[in-house]
């Protein structure tokens, strides 16, 4: 079938985004004490139910902003509970908006350049993420670490020299449909991973983590609520559904794409959360980025989708247990030169802008998600600057 093909690039295809997924996976398992098995088979069924209903690789990955402050906060302040309260208040959030055709009056605020902007300034983000994982003297990603922001002084390290060499065999391989830049770059850090010892001490026992209901009480809601969910909101509706559908048809096409409206997004998150907030998994989303580094390594087809998924259903079922040692025994650089890549991809989405007007604007927002990390005030600047450049017919 056109719409599934199971190919190697595929196979390579799939596996671009795991250099976001993984970091914040492993942080809300081992720091927030979320179920290994939950967590990967929420991200696997998601992956495996967005291939197969929007029909072309559709991203899978986690809140951002919920990751990064439950990692900060720790179990103590956010604990699986309230995760789980913020994975049902989020769900509901998005199917009401999403229903009410709230989401569709929100896209009207999201012209080109403003779209652009925040592509752009990801893609940035994506990029200096992926040189702190370059660049960090450590070879793997441990329990409990936390990345710096920026690395000063780079030393000569391991993970350094294998992201150097990854960097240039991914350039050398990245049109190559005989061997997939990803899958080759994957097998060769997972090899080399185990052979220097990146599950060195690890238990080897076969099976799923503990799986149960949870049910979060009041103070779990409003803690998720205030904490969490409000800060998360301005940059799903910017990112993971605006953004998210104008990169599908960009890159996929209209007619492709076609399946891949605001609503569909945000229902198809909006129901996932509810079940993964049943259950205490990871909040997730969809990405504008996420598709660009799918689409960056050879997926075209929802085929990627269906790979990518069932590998995680597989690890979830069979390794629960061992299976955040093996995925921390890739090395850390080769997750960073997967994400370098699949930032420069989607910044580069924005050349097809037409004037300086709309250079000027979607620079200005890039420029401020770089240096605060906080898209919404990028996306307020933005918007606020487009509206007096148009009121008083500025030219630059």
């Amino acid at each position: 079938m056109e719409n599934f093909r199971f190919t190697r690039v595929e196979f390579a295809g799939s596996l671009g985004d795991l250099g976001t997924l993984i970091p914040l996976a492993v942080g809300l398992i081992v720091i927030d004490g979320l179920s290994s098995s939950i967590v990967l088979l929420m991200v696997g069924i998601f992956y495996v139910s967005a291939g197969i209903y929007f029909k072309i690789p559709m991203p899978v990955q986690p809140l951002k902003v919920v990751s990064a402050i439950a990692i900060a906060m720790g179990p103590k302040i956010v604990t699986p509970e309230v995760l789980a309260a913020s994975s049902l208040l989020f769900g509901v959030i998005l199917i009401v908006i999403s229903i009410t055709g709230i989401i569709d009056f929100l896209g009207r605020f999201f012209t080109k350049p403003i779209i652009r902007g925040i592509q752009l300034g990801l893609g940035l983000i994506l990029v200096s993420k992926a040189l702190v994982l370059i660049t960090i003297p450590q070879l793997f990603i441990v329990p409990g670490m936390i990345l710096p922001r920026f690395i000063h002084g780079i030393p000569l390290s391991q993970n350094l020299i294998f992201g150097i060499v990854g960097f240039f065999l991914v350039l050398i391989l990245i049109n190559s449909k005989r061997y997939p830049a990803a899958l080759v770059i994957i097998i060769v850090g997972a090899v080399m991973g185990l052979f220097i010892g990146g599950t060195r001490g690890m238990p080897f026992s076969l099976g799923p983590t503990e799986i149960r209901l949870f049910f979060p009480n009041k103070a779990n809601f409003m803690t998720a609520f205030f904490l969490l969910v409000l800060p998360q909101i301005p940059l799903t509706i910017g990112n993971a559904i605006i953004s998210t559908g104008d990169t599908a048809k960009s890159l996929f096409g209209v007619e492709k794409a076609k399946k891949v409206t605001y609503k569909a997004l945000g229902m198809s998150m909006g129901i996932v959360n509810i079940i993964v907030g049943a259950f205490g998994g990871m909040p997730m989303c969809h990405g504008t980025g996420g598709m660009a580094a799918h689409y960056r390594f050879g997926a075209r087809t929802a085929g990627s989708n269906i790979i990518i998924g069932t590998i995680f259903v597989v690890l979830a079922l069979l390794f629960g247990k061992v299976s955040v040692s093996l995925l921390t025994s890739i090395p850390a650089s080769v997750l960073g030169v997967l994400l370098l890549f699949a930032g420069l991809e989607l910044a580069l989405l924005v050349r097809d802008l037409k004037n300086i007007n709309d250079y000027f604007i979607s620079l200005l927002i890039a420029g401020i998600a770089v240096a605060t990390t906080n898209m919404s005030y990028a996306f307020i600047a933005g918007i606020s600057v487009k509206y007096i450049i148009d009121t008083m017919k500025i030219r630059l």
